[in-house]
Protein backbone atom coordinates (compact mmCIF):
# COMPACT_ATOMS: atom_id res chain seq x y z
CA UNK A 1 0.00 0.00 0.00
CA UNK A 2 2.31 2.96 1.12
CA UNK A 3 5.21 3.06 -1.26
CA UNK A 4 6.87 6.07 0.11
CA UNK A 5 7.24 9.35 1.61
CA UNK A 6 5.99 11.84 -1.48
CA UNK A 7 6.51 15.24 0.55
CA UNK A 8 7.57 17.08 3.50
CA UNK A 9 7.08 20.62 4.69
CA UNK A 10 9.08 23.53 5.55
CA UNK A 11 8.29 27.18 7.48
CA UNK A 12 10.22 29.89 5.47
CA UNK A 13 10.38 33.83 6.29
CA UNK A 14 11.61 35.12 2.70
CA UNK A 15 10.87 32.94 -0.31
CA UNK A 16 13.39 34.01 -2.89
CA UNK A 17 15.63 33.76 -0.46
CA UNK A 18 15.08 30.46 0.48
CA UNK A 19 14.60 29.73 -3.18
CA UNK A 20 18.13 30.68 -3.61
CA UNK A 21 19.55 28.63 -1.15
CA UNK A 22 17.52 25.53 -2.32
CA UNK A 23 18.66 26.07 -5.35
CA UNK A 24 22.47 25.91 -4.42
CA UNK A 25 21.84 22.17 -3.21
CA UNK A 26 21.14 21.92 -6.74
CA UNK A 27 17.18 21.21 -6.11
CA UNK A 28 15.16 21.36 -8.80
CA UNK A 29 12.38 24.09 -8.50
CA UNK A 30 8.64 22.22 -9.20
CA UNK A 31 5.99 24.59 -8.59
CA UNK A 32 6.06 27.99 -7.30
CA UNK A 33 3.27 30.63 -6.20
CA UNK A 34 3.72 33.16 -4.08
CA UNK A 35 2.95 31.50 -0.81
CA UNK A 36 4.72 28.24 -1.59
CA UNK A 37 7.07 26.59 -3.82
CA UNK A 38 8.25 23.18 -4.02
CA UNK A 39 11.37 21.44 -5.03
CA UNK A 40 11.96 17.99 -6.18
CA UNK A 41 14.33 15.39 -4.34
CA UNK A 42 13.45 12.54 -6.46
CA UNK A 43 11.50 13.98 -9.62
CA UNK A 44 8.02 12.21 -9.90
CA UNK A 45 8.79 10.58 -6.53
CA UNK A 46 9.35 13.09 -3.30
CA UNK A 47 9.63 16.90 -2.99
CA UNK A 48 10.21 19.16 -0.27
CA UNK A 49 7.62 22.10 0.56
CA UNK A 50 8.33 25.45 1.39
CA UNK A 51 5.56 27.60 3.31
CA UNK A 52 5.95 31.60 3.86
CA UNK A 53 5.34 32.30 7.02
CA UNK A 54 5.99 35.07 9.69
CA UNK A 55 6.02 32.25 12.52
CA UNK A 56 8.92 30.62 11.47
CA UNK A 57 10.78 30.58 14.93
CA UNK A 58 9.44 27.83 16.10
CA UNK A 59 11.78 26.32 18.62
CA UNK A 60 13.96 23.29 17.54
CA UNK A 61 13.04 19.48 17.78
CA UNK A 62 14.30 16.70 16.04
CA UNK A 63 10.84 15.65 15.15
CA UNK A 64 9.75 19.28 13.74
CA UNK A 65 12.03 21.18 11.52
CA UNK A 66 14.39 18.63 10.29
CA UNK A 67 14.71 17.32 7.01
CA UNK A 68 17.62 14.34 5.91
CA UNK A 69 18.25 13.98 2.35
CA UNK A 70 20.28 10.89 1.15
CA UNK A 71 23.27 11.14 -0.68
CA UNK A 72 25.77 7.79 -1.73
CA UNK A 73 28.06 6.70 1.10
CA UNK A 74 30.59 7.05 -1.56
CA UNK A 75 30.02 11.29 -1.87
CA UNK A 76 29.97 12.01 1.89
CA UNK A 77 33.79 12.37 2.11
CA UNK A 78 33.15 14.91 -0.41
CA UNK A 79 30.12 16.54 1.16
CA UNK A 80 31.46 19.23 3.65
CA UNK A 81 33.38 21.00 0.78
CA UNK A 82 30.45 20.38 -1.33
CA UNK A 83 28.37 22.27 1.05
CA UNK A 84 31.17 25.25 1.71
CA UNK A 85 31.55 25.63 -1.88
CA UNK A 86 28.54 26.68 -1.93
CA UNK A 87 28.74 29.24 0.90
CA UNK A 88 26.77 27.15 3.62
CA UNK A 89 28.05 26.01 7.03
CA UNK A 90 27.96 22.80 9.14
CA UNK A 91 26.01 23.04 12.46
CA UNK A 92 27.52 21.31 15.45
CA UNK A 93 25.43 18.68 16.21
CA UNK A 94 24.92 15.71 18.81
CA UNK A 95 28.23 17.16 20.30
CA UNK A 96 29.93 17.30 17.08
CA UNK A 97 31.78 20.09 15.65
CA UNK A 98 31.73 20.64 12.38
CA UNK A 99 35.36 19.14 11.80
CA UNK A 100 33.80 15.76 13.14
CA UNK A 101 31.29 15.54 11.07
CA UNK A 102 30.09 13.56 9.05
CA UNK A 103 28.71 11.81 12.05
CA UNK A 104 27.74 8.36 12.41
CA UNK A 105 24.24 7.82 14.30
CA UNK A 106 24.15 4.31 16.63
CA UNK A 107 20.55 3.93 15.36
CA UNK A 108 20.28 0.12 16.17
CA UNK A 109 20.05 -2.17 14.19
CA UNK A 110 21.39 0.59 11.13
CA UNK A 111 24.04 2.91 10.86
CA UNK A 112 24.01 6.27 9.14
CA UNK A 113 27.04 8.56 8.25
CA UNK A 114 25.36 12.18 8.53
CA UNK A 115 25.92 16.06 7.81
CA UNK A 116 24.07 18.70 9.54
CA UNK A 117 23.47 22.24 7.93
CA UNK A 118 20.94 24.95 8.41
CA UNK A 119 18.95 26.34 5.40
CA UNK A 120 18.64 30.39 6.29
CA UNK A 121 15.59 30.06 8.47
CA UNK A 122 17.37 26.98 11.17
CA UNK A 123 15.48 24.42 9.55
CA UNK A 124 17.77 22.00 9.97
CA UNK A 125 19.04 19.50 6.51
CA UNK A 126 21.03 16.74 6.83
CA UNK A 127 22.85 15.19 4.00
CA UNK A 128 22.46 11.53 5.40
CA UNK A 129 24.46 8.48 3.59
CA UNK A 130 22.84 4.67 4.86
CA UNK A 131 26.27 2.47 5.79
CA UNK A 132 24.79 -0.54 7.50
CA UNK A 133 21.45 -1.70 7.61
CA UNK A 134 21.74 -4.86 9.42
CA UNK A 135 24.06 -4.15 12.26
CA UNK A 136 24.28 -6.40 15.66
CA UNK A 137 25.09 -4.41 19.19
CA UNK A 138 25.21 -0.50 19.99
CA UNK A 139 28.53 1.40 18.85
CA UNK A 140 27.41 4.83 20.25
CA UNK A 141 28.06 7.86 18.02
CA UNK A 142 31.24 8.70 16.40
CA UNK A 143 32.61 10.61 13.46
CA UNK A 144 33.06 8.80 9.96
CA UNK A 145 36.43 8.46 10.13
CA UNK A 146 36.56 6.37 13.57
CA UNK A 147 33.77 4.27 11.74
CA UNK A 148 36.05 3.34 9.52
CA UNK A 149 39.17 2.39 11.90
CA UNK A 150 36.76 0.80 13.64
CA UNK A 151 34.92 -1.24 11.33
CA UNK A 152 36.92 -1.65 8.22
CA UNK A 153 34.95 -2.21 4.75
Amino acid sequence: MIKGLYEAHLPVSDMQRSIDFYRKLDLELAYQSERVVFFWLEKGKSWLGLWKTNQVEIPYHPSIRHVALQIDIGDMPSAKDWLKNRGIDIRPFFNFTEGQQPLVLDNNPQAHAAIYFDDPDGNVLELIAPLRLDFEGSFGEMSLEDWYKRFPI
